[in-house]
């Protein structure tokens, strides 16, 4: 005869750990992200771009974007053209992308020589199923350069 005993201790600690597991991907995103010290002043442009609204494609997209799937010479490609870093956000179907670079970065320059790099444009391609653009877009016709419209201004004081 098997024998349980049950202790209200047990379904508080039962309680915490569900609920801890389904808060854990909300706490990471709540306690924000570092910024790099790059010891000067720096320039930041923000873009957007959706995906394909398919869960299936967006899981694959997230995968191929890690640290083991990303290919090497799409980063060292990135930094190359003067990019210090990039973050993507994601948010349902719509990304959000931060790209950091010195003060003196020409975008249009720095883009025209991404596109020309080793396997750039076999990059975009390769993600292009599952993004809302053309199958041979360069990564600079895909995201779209957002506006910023406010700012947490100085004030006189």
């Amino acid at each position: 005869m098997n024998l349980f005993i049950f202790y209200p201790e047990m379904l508080v600690f039962s309680t915490a750990i569900t609920k801890f597991a389904s808060t854990k991907k909300q706490s990471n995103m709540t306690e924000g992200n570092l910024v790099k010290d790059y010891g000067q002043r720096v320039k930041r442009y923000c873009q957007t771009m959706d995906l394909r609204d398919d869960p299936t494609l967006i899981a694959e997209y997230r995968r191929r974007h890690t640290k083991e799937e990303a290919w090497p010479e799409i980063l060292a490609g990135i930094r190359e053209v003067g990019i210090l870093d990039m973050d993507i956000y994601i948010l349902g179907t719509r990304l959000f992308m931060i790209v950091e670079t010195p003060l003196d970065f020409d975008w249009d320059m720095a883009m025209t020589r991404l596109a020309t790099l080793p396997r750039q444009q076999e990059w975009e391609t390769y993600m292009s199923l599952f993004q809302k653009c053309s199958e041979y877009a360069t990564s600079d016709e895909k995201w779209q350069m957002m506006e910023r419209m406010f700012h947490l201004y100085e004030t006189d004081e």
